[in-house]
């Protein structure tokens, strides 16, 4: 039977796919919560405050395109949080295409995004849909910035750094591990793809606003080299990200680097049951709600060109519900109205910068940006 419900939360008994379904009960939008395990997505939906007041509806769905567009007729836009995404994503694209619905998720692959794109971004541009991988507070706040600083024209390098504090969720990290697994990660150079170098280990980055160095890493090269690479006026772009917590930043290589040891000379499928193995050691529970007064976010972005310079801060908190917010407010805005362009397309790219910025800090999650131009 179709559903009645405009969206679909794929992937609702997850940390993040319950911060969504919050944010669709305070937008008032109906909704369908799906995921692979019925109990304990209604669990997380049951632990949702007031979620009486919005009408919703629970469904357990086995992880095929057959069930899930079978579960997701009649929806509209589907959210999906179930990753990692190079590992599950195609079976919610698909479904999502055959229904006639837009598609969001929430990944942090570099290498799902540059698929997507190439499987099927002309697809979903022929059904005027939009297909938007990657909409989470990881590369859409520092995309902002980067949109701010674009703003001064003239500007064709990016140099993006992004912070956060908080506890990694269990899909975190497994995407981490099968990141480092199975993608290369690159940076953006004159237009063209560049590999990272795979044995660099952590970079240190000057972190606006505190004097200790931070570190980071490539974090499987971002979406920003991704999305800039559409951008005609941008032909540069690195990213890095990390935590603020040193010693943990400090035991991610060791914990990467004993996964590939152990992987050394194994199949796709036993080297994914170690990557579930490690994340379950790891982070094998449900991480604490945020809390603003600790996890903060900060995303730093320097822009510049042969004869200009831009630097845009934005310091934030609750990166999770940064996440879940931004993707809500696409879908409300999906519902009501056409996106700025169809197929493969960046949050900001089909929405506007400045109207996800304005979500943001309507809901207290972020500062205004701290904006500095030279030309």
């Amino acid at each position: 039977m179709p559903t009645n419900k405009p969206v679909v939360v794929y992937g609702a008994s997850g940390y993040t796919g319950r911060l969504i379904c919050e944010y669709l009960r305070e937008y008032g939008v109906p909704f369908l919560a799906a995921g692979r395990d019925g109990k304990r997505v209604k669990e997380a939906v049951d632990a949702v405050p007031g979620i009486q007041t919005v009408d919703y509806e629970i469904v357990e769905v086995e992880h095929s395109e057959e069930a899930l567009t079978e579960a997701f007729s009649g929806a509209k836009v589907v959210l999906n949080t179930v990753g990692p995404f190079s590992r599950y994503g195609h079976e919610a694209v698909r479904a999502s295409l055959n229904i006639g619905a837009h598609y969001t998720d929430t990944n942090g692959e570099q290498d799902w995004m540059i698929d997507t794109d190439a499987q099927y971004g002309a697809e979903f541009a022929s059904q005027n849909l939009l297909l938007s991988p990657g909409i989470a507070q990881m590369y859409t706040v520092g995309e902002i910035a980067a949109q701010i600083c674009l703003e001064t024209p003239g500007l064709d390098t990016l140099d993006i750094g992004v912070f956060w504090k908080g506890y990694p969720t269990v899909a975190s990290t497994n995407t981490i591990l099968t990141n480092a697994a199975f993608a290369k990660a690159y940076y953006l150079e004159q237009n063209e793809y560049v590999e990272w170098p795979q044995d660099a280990g952590l970079y240190e980055l000057v972190v606006p606003g505190q004097h200790e160095l931070g570190l980071a890493l490539p974090w499987g090269g971002t979406a920003h080299p991704v999305w800039f690479k559409r951008d005609p006026r941008v032909a540069s772009v690195r990213a890095l990200g990390g935590v603020f917590n040193r010693p943990l930043m400090l035991g991610v290589p060791q914990i990467v680097s004993a996964a590939l040891q152990q992987m050394e000379g194994k199949s796709d499928a036993e080297k994914y049951q170690i990557v579930d193995e490690f994340s379950a050691q790891v982070r094998s529970e449900m991480p604490p709600r945020e809390n603003p007064r600790i996890n903060i976010s900060l995303d730093s972005v320097h822009a510049s060109g042969p004869l200009g310079r831009a630097h845009c801060v934005i310091h934030g908190n609750c990166n999770y519900k940064q996440t879940a917010l931004l993707n809500v407010h696409a879908a409300v805005h999906l519902l009501q109205d056409a996106p700025r362009r169809v197929g493969f397309a960046s949050g900001c790219q089909a929405f506007g910068h400045r109207e996800l910025l304005g979500a943001l800090r309507s809901f207290g999650l972020v500062l205004d940006p701290i904006v500095e131009v030279h030309r």
